[in-house]
């Protein structure tokens, strides 16, 4: 291929991103007239990575921030191929097994599109401090719109008959003790994901606080003195 087609053919791949919504909004029946899609995520999750950088850099002062934005950029490419397995659906050694068969199908046709694999790779390894910052605001990012669809009352916790995720043991021992939808979202991540000290917590503001559009980003530009 040429150049030019390349950076067509790789654009509308991403593009493609626009018009799949997320699974697990699905799998709750979030009922809204919008719900997020995998494009709408990937650019909210930049934009939570970044504030957080801005927030907290003196505790993030050795962190590759254009690094980490470029990752989150691409991070969902294997998406575009097999749509948006969550954990309930698949194991997470099964979905990289087959998330970057995927990816390298694909790239393998691009001029340096190593490039691309690498960065995709190093997400999904989780081992560099790029990698799990990255990580952190991927997963604190969905616990946040968790939130907000549950103050939205976009969700209904008595009509999950069909809903996997809902019959979960993890989940059923949240919501057991009486936890809302978004509650038991940010509770099960804070559980499971192994946040550092500046992700936990954002994430316990979240879990303790009746969130409205703006406030987490009023939260952290205010509260942290940012501006």
């Amino acid at each position: 291929m040429e150049k030019a087609e390349q950076v067509i053919k790789a654009y509308l791949l991403m593009d493609s991103l626009t018009n799949i919504v997320r699974t697990g909004w699905k799998n709750w029946g979030v009922n809204r007239e919008r719900v997020e899609s995998i494009a709408e995520h990937i650019y909210s999750v930049q934009q939570f990575a970044l504030i957080m950088y801005l927030t907290y850099k003196e505790e993030y002062k050795d962190l590759d921030i254009y690094k980490v934005l470029v990752m989150l950029a691409i991070h969902e490419t294997e998406e575009a191929f097999i749509g948006d397995l969550t954990l309930f659906d698949i194991s997470r050694e099964e979905k990289e097994k087959i998330g970057h068969k995927k990816v390298h199908e694909f790239f393998s046709q691009f001029i340096n599109g190593d490039e691309f694999e690498k960065i995709i790779l190093e997400f999904d390894e989780r081992k560099t401090k790029e990698a799990l910052f990255a990580y952190y605001c991927d997963k604190l990012q969905c616990d946040t719109k968790a939130v907000i669809y549950d103050n939205e009352n976009c969700v209904d916790l008595n009509n999950q008959s069909n809903n996997k995720s809902f019959h979960n043991n993890e989940v059923q021992k949240l919501l057991n003790k009486k936890m809302s939808f978004g509650e038991m979202w940010v509770q099960f991540g804070q559980e499971r994901y192994n946040y550092d000290k500046q992700f936990m917590e954002v994430s316990n503001y979240i879990k303790t606080h009746k969130l409205k559009k703006w406030e987490l980003i009023s939260f952290l530009f205010y509260q942290f003195k940012f501006l």
